[in-house]
């Protein structure tokens, strides 16, 4: 039994150009489909695409349903179960209107892969997020070890995400050229640093306290000053790893060289928190506790959507909807003084908030 179909393959070559080149997908978002498609050519012992049946679906997604994650143990969620569906669907859409497809799919038998309306809606539920407040991550800081030269880029890599916010993909590939301390911001240039979106902006850095900014300060005049580092080196540089003595593997500095990828970084956060005896969150969460310390900061429209841009948001209500969410012990605090007799002013707080609303609709 073959482990692949020439004929599957060439369509899914070609899908995967459509999805990059006519749909602008990232390479993580083609990976994420190229993984359900697997999952599915395994289940059918990588039959022709050309003798897809509605009843394949069904059967599929009955048989995803039972299946249990690899580290986990667990079966699979619901939103696992839904996005991997969802990509299926699609991609069973438009094999349906290729030349020498359209006469063997039917386009509707694709919808088979749909989850009930019932799983759709667990799987779609928006959750509350949770988020790190800056006294956990600051409580993080401290705990790193601080003596050698990778110990020292790890405790600065944490503090660095909490002044800018900047996300792990980004920050794996800044040059020191994108740092300016004189000014206190950084240059997300795309072209050469990964954003989302491919944009480019300036951040400035974040209010979080001067011992973060000195931190950062510290590693970066140590890599120019010390290291004579030019502009055009890495702000993160990996890991250099040697053969010691002993024949084993082990970490010796850093080479001059980027990343090729976030991973390290993530691995970074998850090791520190777990050391500091923390819930591991990872890099992206950051962004959601800047997000609320600038709900608590701000104090006009302007400086709400001066928050919001520096977060690299073009609408303001990216931050509100997607990063800003009310903490569930904040929202029982406001709810039970809502129960409470009303007589003091309208505070400053539902005044800003007022003021944005008004302004946005």
């Amino acid at each position: 039994m073959g482990n692949h179909n020439p004929a599957n393959e060439r369509m899914k070559r070609k899908y995967f150009a459509f999805l990059k080149e006519a749909k602008g997908n990232s390479e993580p978002t083609v990976d994420s489909i190229a993984k359900a498609l697997s999952r599915f050519e395994v289940y059918t012992k990588y039959k022709d695409f050309k003798k897809f049946h509605y009843e394949q679906a069904v059967a599929f997604k009955k048989n995803l349903a039972e299946q249990k994650g690899k580290l986990s143990g667990k079966q699979l969620s619901k939103s696992t179960l839904h996005s991997t569906l969802t990509q299926l669907k699609s991609f069973f859409q438009w094999l349906a209107m290729q030349p020498g497809y359209k006469s063997r799919i039917q386009y509707p038998d694709a919808d088979y892969f749909n989850l009930s309306e019932k799983d759709s809606k667990v799987a779609t539920a928006k959750r509350q997020q949770k988020v790190p407040t800056i006294e956990q991550i600051k409580h993080v800081i401290n705990t790193m070890p601080n003596s050698t030269e990778i110990e020292r880029r790890n405790r600065t890599l944490i503090a660095f995400t909490l002044l800018t916010g900047a996300r792990d993909g980004a920050i794996a590939s800044m040059k020191l050229k994108h740092v300016n301390l004189v000014d206190g911001y950084v240059n997300q240039d795309a072209r050469e640093v990964k954003t989302k979106f491919s944009k480019t902006f300036d951040t400035y850095f974040f209010p979080v306290g001067g011992e973060i900014l000195e931190i950062v300060t510290e590693w970066v005049l140590y890599l120019k000053d010390n290291k004579l580092w030019g502009n055009d080196d890495p702000l993160f540089p990996k890991t250099h790893i040697v053969t010691g003595a002993d024949q084993q593997f082990k970490a010796d500095g850093v080479l001059r060289e980027h990343w090729s990828n976030a991973s390290p970084i993530r691995n970074i956060f998850r090791e520190a928190f777990t050391c500091a005896c923390q819930s591991y969150f990872n890099p992206h969460s950051f962004r959601n506790t800047l997000a609320q310390l600038g709900e608590e900061t701000c104090k006009t429209p302007e400086e709400f959507k001066a928050w919001s841009q520096n977060l690299g948001h073009d609408n303001v209500l990216t931050t509100f909807t997607s990063y800003g969410e009310v903490a569930y012990q904040r929202q029982g605090d406001i709810i039970r003084n809502l129960a409470k007799p009303q007589h003091a002013p309208q505070s400053e707080t539902n005044k800003k908030l007022d003021a944005i609303l008004k302004k946005l609709s």
